[in-house]
């Protein structure tokens, strides 16, 4: 698994045929924007779409703006208007979203900038082993609805089967943990937290958002609790001493020993409580396109 010292905690869906959102979506505290031009655009104005992200992606560029990163979420490249979306922005973005990913031969024919592949299916999760490891996958995500809707499936403890076999693929092949998909209902603020709660528990970290309001309340479920941080805090104090005393071996006061991936990670916890305690960084919103 990757483990570096950042990671987005939020990502946040705004629809690429409403452009006087984009500087609005980049300035909420988003970690990462994602411009859709599939699921939320409709077809009629899809063309319009596209212009819109290409045009503000470009300005973005030439003033030099990138304190958040900015995604886009192309069209299906099983279709030409996925390959014409990424011939557009696939050089302007910092990444982009390929949705229905199926298997990694579909992956080859991607240039630019890094993508991350949606599984949404069923043929998809049974690939994502090989869609995980290929080259130009910078990081895999699940399109819950999609999947739940082919599969017929209705019990939470099915589709968290499906949620960990993504985790253990993205994990083998050394990419970044899986964000877990969006939670649809944007009033239900209690549900969403739980929700982000129990994904955490299976691996999953951070999560996709379709408003502004749901920030906030992913950055508090994916912030490590009181205990977390002061566990995190002793196992780090402890590997500081035996650094100090030349010890190779790491002994926490109650006598247990600990190894170098459990040090890691209690530095990670520690870096995230203290990221994720502070209100996030709202730059100015660049001028709408």
């Amino acid at each position: 698994m990757n483990t570096g010292s950042w990671l987005p905690v939020t990502w946040l869906y705004v629809p690429g045929d409403r452009p006087e959102r984009f500087g609005k979506a980049v300035a909420s505290g988003a970690d990462v924007v994602i411009i859709d031009l599939e699921d939320a655009v409709a077809p009629v104005r899809k063309d319009e779409a596209r212009a819109n992200a290409a045009a503000y992606l470009r300005a973005r560029r030439e003033e030099g703006s990138g304190a958040v990163q900015v995604h886009v979420r192309v069209n299906d490249l099983a279709g030409p208007r996925g390959l014409g979306d990424l011939a557009a922005v696939g050089d302007l973005a910092d990444a982009v979203r390929l949705p229905k990913v199926e298997s990694a031969e579909v992956l080859d024919a991607v240039t630019g900038a890094p993508a991350y592949a949606l599984l949404e299916s069923a043929a998809g999760i049974v690939a994502a082993r090989d869609i995980a490891a290929h080259p130009r996958v910078a990081g895999v995500a699940l399109g819950e609805q999609d999947l739940a809707a082919e599969l017929s499936i209705t019990d939470e403890s099915a589709m968290n089967h499906l949620r960990l076999q993504v985790v253990l693929a993205a994990a083998a092949a050394g990419l970044p943990p899986v964000p877990m998909s969006v939670y649809p209902n944007v009033k239900d603020e209690a549900g969403l937290l739980a929700s982000c709660r129990a994904g955490r528990t299976l691996g999953l970290f951070g999560r996709t958002a379709i408003h502004p309001r749901q920030i906030p309340v992913i950055r508090q479920a994916f912030r490590p609790t009181e205990e977390e941080t002061a566990r995190a805090a002793e196992i780090v104090e402890a590997a500081e001493q035996a650094e100090r005393s030349g010890t190779g071996a790491v002994a926490l006061p109650d006598g247990r020993f600990v190894d170098a991936p459990i040090v890691t990670r209690a530095r990670r916890t520690m870096a995230l409580a203290h990221r994720l305690t502070a209100p996030p960084d709202r730059p100015q919103p660049a001028s709408d396109v």
